[in-house]
């Protein structure tokens, strides 16, 4: 028996070209006249010849049921992740993070919305509708399972931005380093935590962690459209959209949709890009000028917004925006000379003190990309799992890179036609050169380059765009299979049919699941239990004004709680020498450390379970060290245990002169 007939093999006459060339793909006004024109080397094939997309080939009329039958994995996948959150237990989270903790049927759910999202998508009949909803079903999966299992919010940044938030309300303004010290850096790039205060307030809530652990799903839900758009502005295709986007989510692991300013800017500049590539384009600007100026209006607001609320994304954005004006077809000076003017302002003006600090270092860094792209010590996995969870990532971001080239190479049409997203997807690469951002940068790449190779990976796992000459060929297969002229050729057919089937539907499950390991792999690290929010608020409470905690590491929730007022000290940022002195004698050292706090200020000892986790996995101290710290801090004269529980220790040193507390 032949396999099913797909589309790509359909026997259909050939298409007619329009008076000035072939059909175009493209949706936005700028691209039909572009995609047209002999002139553009960007939009046409090396040879000028028509060339038809994958959505040229007109669907059949499908019936009821072929329309409906999507439903039914997507239902069976949902149902599946909902039996996984009633039955998986977070109580004990090993090296392994998520992954070893969830139960099997969520695996199961999350192969069956693949395939289902697979069959669905590559099936140019299907309304776009279907392959959107699994699209959104994927954000369910991926972006809401860590809030629906997890009690407190993930992640100690997230804490504190939440603290941000509390001080910019409680201060009523911005504050200088004078009164905040380094924290004042916040207070000159305050646009995500002013509109988060103000959406606290409109909802009326006491705090940003009533909704923050939400926060994942409602950034990856701001860059659906403005990735939609990207990818329709370069072809009709659903299945190349849809596949484009699926791919772009399970590559996203880096991390940054948390409730951080990083996460708005992201979606903006994504959406930045999504109206310049559509609407700045050469014909979009003679078809008519008043319009023009009211995008231009729409993208310096939202200019504006990423400026105020990041450091890093207006670079980001201004080497796309100047990668784009290589392109003849977007030679537009204006959206980028917008982004620079606005982010020089900024700078010499609200981000002057912390630039003026920080700028001898930002200099040094630059060229040195060895030491840029260096994660140094304590950002070192250890362990299996944690190893493990970061070859997962390494493997992920590395495959979708590769089909990202192999898209390049085999789809000649596309690579032509999309050359403006080629060139932003490689416009990011650059800045390996020119900063470090905290060991960071080599994540932050990763991120803005996705947009573009996600949609030319997306190409490589669909078929070939083909010529018109490449559809006549067809047709004649087809008519000799009929005559029974095609009877050699039926097995080749079947042959390719399963391995454009299969294999791509094997790659693109097997990035899916990886996604897993590489997000959810560290939540022993990322992952607070109520006990330990509950100690650690215990100390802020009753901590006077002027008070020091002091902690191995920053990875414990509301650890910037009360900022302007409680000083921190975590010693194993401090120098190694250092460090190395405190693990010889514990409770010695530290309490020298702590001895100048004066009353009626406390100095505080602060050991939990995230900043155990943190430091074992991430090759600092090893558990026993730690053990030996906590067990000299409590056997010492010196200290006096405050509070403990399942999830952590609170000691206070006790101050020489008058009553102990």
């Amino acid at each position: 028996m032949r396999p099913p007939v797909t589309p790509r093999e359909r026997s259909t006459p050939e298409p007619t070209p329009a008076r000035d060339g072939a059909k175009t793909s493209g949706s936005g006004p700028e691209t039909a006249s572009q995609s047209s024109s002999p002139s553009s080397s960007e939009s046409s094939s090396p040879a000028h010849e028509p060339v038809t997309d994958l959505s040229d080939l007109p669907p059949a009329r499908p019936g009821p049921r072929a329309v409906a039958w999507p439903g039914v994995p997507l239902l069976v996948a949902l149902a599946l992740w909902a039996y996984a959150m009633r039955h998986t237990d977070i109580s004990r989270l090993d090296d392994y993070g998520l992954v070893s903790a969830l139960h099997p049927t969520f695996w199961a759910g999350l192969a069956v919305l693949t395939t289902g999202f697979w069959f669905t998508v590559r099936d140019a009949r299907r309304p776009g509708a279907w392959s959107a909803a699994y699209v959104l079903g994927l954000l369910v999966m991926e972006r809401a399972t860590q809030a629906v299992l997890y009690p407190t919010p993930l992640y100690a940044w997230a804490w504190k931005h939440e603290a941000v938030i509390d001080h910019l309300l409680s201060a009523g303004g911005l504050q200088s380093a004078d009164q905040v010290g380094d924290m004042a850096v916040y207070d000159q790039w305050p646009g995500f935590f002013a509109a988060q205060a103000a959406l606290q307030r409109l909802l009326g809530v006491d705090s940003a962690t009533m909704f923050m652990a939400w926060w994942p799903l409602v950034s990856s839900l701001m860059l659906l459209l403005p990735l939609v758009l990207i990818y329709r502005t370069f072809t009709e295709d659903r299945r190349l959209i849809w596949t484009a986007v699926w791919l772009f989510y399970v590559a996203n692991w880096v991390g940054q949709d948390y409730f951080s300013p990083q996460s708005v800017a992201y979606a903006l500049h994504v959406g930045v890009l999504a109206v310049v590539l559509r609407r700045f384009g050469r014909s979009a600007v003679r078809r008519g000028r008043p319009r023009q100026a009211v995008w231009t209006v729409v993208i310096s607001v939202m200019i504006v917004a990423i400026v105020i609320s990041h450091q890093l994304t207006p670079g980001m954005l201004a080497v796309c925006l100047l990668a784009l004006c290589l392109s003849r077809r977007y030679r537009d000076w204006v959206p980028l000379v917008m982004t620079v003017v606005i982010f020089l302002a900024w700078c010499l003006t609200a981000a002057l003190p912390f630039l003026s600090a920080a700028m001898p270092d930002m200099i040094r860094s630059i060229g040195d990309v060895g030491a840029n792209v260096e994660t140094g010590y304590g950002a070192t996995p250890t362990g299996t799992g944690a190893i493990a969870t970061s070859w997962a990532a390494r493997l992920l971001s590395g495959s979708v890179l590769l089909l990202a080239a192999v898209g390049v190479l085999r789809q000649r049409v596309l690579r032509h036609r999309a050359r403006p997203l080629l060139l932003v997807a490689a416009a990011p690469l650059p800045m390996f050169a020119a900063s470090s951002y905290g060991s960071e940068m080599i994540f932050r790449v990763l991120l803005f380059m996705l947009p573009g190779a996600a949609f030319f990976a997306a190409a490589a796992l669909l078929p070939k765009v083909r010529t018109l000459a490449a559809a006549a060929d067809d047709a004649t297969d087809a008519a000799a299979q009929e005559t029974g002229d095609g009877r050699a050729t039926r097995p080749a057919t079947a042959r390719r049919w399963a391995i454009g089937t299969w294999v791509p539907l094997a790659a693109l499950l097997g990035g899916t699941l990886v996604f897993v390991p590489a997000y959810s792999g560290k939540d022993r690290i990322n992952y607070f239990p109520p006990q330990e929010v509950a100690l650690v608020r215990q100390l802020f409470d009753q901590a006077p004004g002027g008070s020091l905690v002091v902690a191995a590491n920053r990875n414990y929730p509301d650890a910037y709680a009360s900022y302007g007022s409680i000083d921190h000290y975590w010693f194993l940022d401090d120098a190694r020498s250092h460090v190395d002195k405190i693990v010889r004698d514990p409770a010695a050292t530290l309490a020298d450390d702590m001895a100048g706090v004066e009353r009626p200020a406390r100095a505080y000892f602060l050991l939990t379970q995230g900043q155990l986790a943190n430091s074992e996995m991430n090759g600092q101290l090893d558990k026993a060290q730690l053990d030996r710290i906590r067990a000299s801090v409590a056997a010492s004269p010196r200290f006096r245990l405050v509070a403990e529980n399942g999830a952590g220790w609170l000691y206070v040193l006790k101050q020489s002169g008058g009553a102990e507390r």
